[in-house]
């Protein structure tokens, strides 16, 4: 039987911090890819990941039994991203290096396709408004829930769903502008836009 992330937590909050490493295995990849999607650089996002799990070291005494793990470890991630930012007092460019997720390889059919979309799909991300690729960026590409969702950002469950279909329409619209551009050489949108 597995044992819950709330259970590990609490084992590391209580001393037991063998556990940690249990929890980094299972959150580090899905936290590399959020925070380097969210800016747009994989050294950063690295730099990032480590921070926050020496910060769920350092604050595990604050972790509430009632809260999930999830929630908890990605608002520390969103405030040392935050914090990563303030302290250089400028936001890093974004660049497309980092959207597609390193698991994701197209296969031989219709790879030159699939790769020109791939692109168009990253920069039509990247040109979102923060708060609006960060929904994306949850709720499709980390598959948090909802509740998940509305439970970090502080707001209502049917808020968080108002705003991703908003912020898909958004993504949809920016992305079939730039397909229409004519260095893209394209003559139709992809099928699977929405599956991202």
């Amino acid at each position: 039987m597995t044992v819950t992330d709330e259970a590990l937590m609490r084992g590391v909050r209580e001393g037991d911090l063998s556990r940690l490493g249990i929890l980094f295995d299972r959150y580090h990849l899905a936290l590399f890819d959020f925070l380097s999607r969210m800016t747009g650089s994989r050294h950063v996002a690295e730099d990032l990941v480590q921070e926050v799990f020496l910060r769920v070291l350092k604050y595990r005494a604050t972790y509430r039994d009632d809260a999930p793990f999830q929630t908890w470890i990605y608002r520390i991630a969103r405030n040392a991203r935050a914090d990563y930012f303030t302290k250089r007092d400028r936001g890093l460019p974004l660049t497309e290096e980092v959207l597609e997720s390193p698991d994701q390889r197209p296969g031989p059919e219709g790879e030159v396709e699939r790769e020109r979309d791939s692109v168009l799909l990253r920069t039509a991300l990247l040109q979102l408004r923060e708060d609006r690729r960060e929904l994306i960026i949850l709720a499709r590409y980390q598959e948090m829930r909802h509740e998940a969702i509305a439970e970090l950002l502080g707001i209502d469950s049917g808020t968080v769903k108002v705003r991703i279909h908003r912020a898909l329409n958004e993504l949809k619209e920016t992305f079939l502008r730039l397909l229409e551009k004519p260095s893209c050489d394209a003559k139709t949108p992809p099928r699977n836009l929405l599956i991202i």
